[in-house]
């Protein structure tokens, strides 16, 4: 267990308590809202988080813009000291940029929300054991004889039957054509890959030799703006590797309307469909590159993707999902053969791709791959389920009933839509904070990597932070009379510079703009209006609520208390709050490991209820209240409307 000390900061004499060994200083200190100036997002080369050593153990790195006396006298860069013991520093006034005050804030900002491990991850659905629906089987047959001259394929389901149990199997005929000289290949040892259907199992593959022990499948997120994939072990239920790339069809469009409209074009639908089957064959790559994993051995393939994500990957229609009264092509689409899909996926001929049952046409597969994977179908707690990415899919529920909806939020919280967007990956800005006094920005990029863009938290940080420093007014607009530089126009339109160009990783300014900020308003605005109009259709309140789970890519990094700040959720209790990460994988996953989750997430499906919101005039209200940081009915956000309050008794 990680072992976790107190850090105190001087002047002021506050206390973090909880800090994990090898944390550093500045991301401490941000977490609990405590100001040290740094413009390079942690990778050490600006040099203004300076700090001074006061007591205790850490683990430094020497820098360039400390000399040998200061090093010896106990200065430090706050992005390069990590702790290893009780730790006392002082920071001084040139890197707090303002008096003593500064740290003397209230220890709000530390993470609030429970952000599960992944062995809590795992454990969020009980009672399943590792069965795979597609699974590999090893046979020694007895060779034919004088005696014994029954033909090959008899034999071989035979010995299934003798070995197995298995009777009735049926045979793919992709095969048979080479089945005698795979069966005499290494006397009559083979490996059989059988799946457990409908109608009953079906052998889809036969190995010479024995195989049984590498046995994989590769499972998928397939979001509108970035698709994950995972590479999984069947024979012990490991995850071997992890990887993701934006979708390509972002090039004929950021969100799902746009695509469908793109698919009526000639050849249109043929385009989308390869886009992402490139997408994906490049994770594929990755995932066996990464684990030198033989990508024959690869068994089976599970997809989660909203409706029109799993319509285009397989080839189907989306036209009607855009038109009244909104019908899907099907609720459950047959396993499809992964080679046939556009050009091919890059894995064997006879591994079929599962999609998750979609529920109507904005509420799909993802969504019901989450509520398995976060065990919300196992529940007596009334949960509301929230994942949160280009579309925001909303479910409420527990064991015995379930009722979702799906709100277009817009690529923002995933970096589109946004000058400077980018996902969250090495030099993304996470986290920012802004100085209330000098309006200066100190922020932390993953990986503490020089700043190249702003992911999904760090947007909603950044907005956060100028609206409650009086940066910006409630309807997403600068206040021009500030006295800061970083405040300026260019070519027509108001920005704030984030990060300058000598910190970032791209030599230029990375900026906020008021165009970023209204795509931000609007993608907030759509998942509170779509949570209230659910809670709304089912008698309910926030109060109501036993527990909140927050999935997406984004999670991950994001502060509940920020999020409150711009409207996106109530201030609600933020211990109220889980984490789930990708729950659309967590669901992907436990499908692929057992037959009997792959059967829940078709009962999920049967038994979820939709709410339409595109002709819905409730959402519409909800939508239009929710268009100010954060909302136009205050009563939802006590603690901000004393924030906004303050800030305009004192001329901001």
């Amino acid at each position: 267990m990680t072992q976790r000390y107190t850090l105190t900061f001087q002047p002021g004499d506050v206390k973090v308590p909880d800090v994990p060994r090898g944390e550093s200083v500045l991301r401490a200190a941000m977490q609990a809202n405590i100001h040290i100036n740094a413009s390079c997002g942690g990778a050490g080369s600006c040099g203004k988080c300076r700090i001074k050593l006061l007591s205790g153990e850490v683990d430094s790195d020497r820098s360039a813009k400390i000399d040998d006396d200061e090093w010896s006298d106990g200065t430090r860069l706050a992005c390069n000291t990590r702790v290893s013991s009780d730790v006392a520093v002082f920071v001084p006034e040139a890197s707090r940029m303002g008096n003593a005050a500064v740290l003397e804030r209230e220890l709000r900002g530390e993470r609030k929300g429970r952000l599960l491990t992944p062995a809590e991850l795992e454990s969020l659905v009980t009672g399943w054991t590792l069965d795979p629906v597609v699974k590999k089987l090893c046979m020694q047959l007895t060779p034919p004889s004088d005696g014994d001259n029954l033909n090959d394929l008899a034999r071989f389901r035979k010995a299934l039957k003798d070995q197995f149990g298995l009777s009735s199997v049926s045979v793919d005929s992709i095969w048979i054509r080479n089945m005698p000289s795979v069966l005499r290949e290494q006397d009559w040892l083979v490996t059989a890959t059988v799946v457990d259907t409908a109608y009953g199992y079906k052998a889809i593959d036969l190995e010479p030799g024995s195989h049984c022990e590498q046995d994989y499948s590769v499972v998928l997120d397939i979001g509108t703006t970035t698709v994950w994939g995972q590479l999984l072990d069947l024979t012990c239920g490991a995850t071997l590797a992890q990887a993701s790339a934006y979708n390509k069809q972002i090039s004929f469009g950021e969100d799902v309307i746009t695509r469908i409209v793109h698919s009526q074009r000639p050849g249109g639908r043929e385009q989308l469909q390869q886009a992402i089957v490139d997408t994906v064959n490049e994770i594929i790559d990755e995932l066996v590159e990464s684990t030198r994993v033989d990508r024959e051995q690869i068994t089976h393939m599970v997809a989660a993707g909203n409706t029109t994500m799993t319509c285009l990957l397989v080839g189907i229609d989306p036209k009607y999902l855009r038109m009244t009264p909104y019908v899907p092509p099907a609720d459950f689409i047959p396993p499809v053969r992964a080679v046939n899909l556009g050009e091919g996926l890059k894995v064997g001929r006879h591994v079929h791709v599962y999609t998750f049952p979609s529920v109507a046409s904005y509420v799909g597969g993802d969504i019901v791959s989450g509520i398995v994977g976060s065990g919300i179908f196992e529940t007596e707690k009334i949960t509301l389920y929230i994942d949160i990415g280009t579309n925001g899919e909303v479910v409420i529920g527990n064991r015995e009933w379930l009722i979702a909806t799906s709100c277009s939020a817009g690529p923002a919280f995933e970096g589109g839509g946004v000058r400077h967007g980018m996902r969250a990956t090495d030099g993304a800005v996470e986290t920012v904070r802004i100085d209330p006094q000098t309006l200066e920005p100190t922020i932390l990029t993953i990986s503490n990597r020089p700043a190249i863009g702003i992911c999904g938290s760090g947007i909603i940080d950044a907005v956060a932070e100028l609206l409650k420093v009086g940066a910006i007014s409630q309807n997403g607009r600068f206040n021009t009379d500030l006295d800061t530089w970083r405040i300026r126009e260019t070519d027509g339109a108001n920005e704030y510079v984030l990060v300058e160009a000598e910190y970032s990783g791209l030599g230029e300014d990375i900026v906020i703009n008021e165009a970023d900020i209204d795509n931000l308003v609007r993608a907030k605005a759509a998942i509170f209006a779509g949570i209230m109009t659910l809670l709304e259709s089912v008698a309910l309140d926030w109060a109501d609520l036993e527990q909140i789970y927050v999935a997406g890519g984004f999670g991950k990094y994001l502060r509940i208390e920020e999020a409150q700040a711009i409207g996106l959720f109530p201030e609600v209790d933020v211990d109220s709050f889980t984490f789930v990460g990708n729950g659309s994988l967590l669901g992907a996953r436990l499908v692929s490991f057992s037959k009997d989750m792959l059967k829940s997430a078709e009962q999920v499906a049967l038994m979820m209820t939709n709410v339409e919101l595109s002709d819905n005039q409730l959402f519409m209200d909800r939508y239009m209240a929710a268009m100010f940081l954060p909302h136009t009915d205050m009563s939802y956000f006590p603690a901000m409307d004393q924030v906004l309050s303050g800030l305009a008794a004192g001329g901001r």
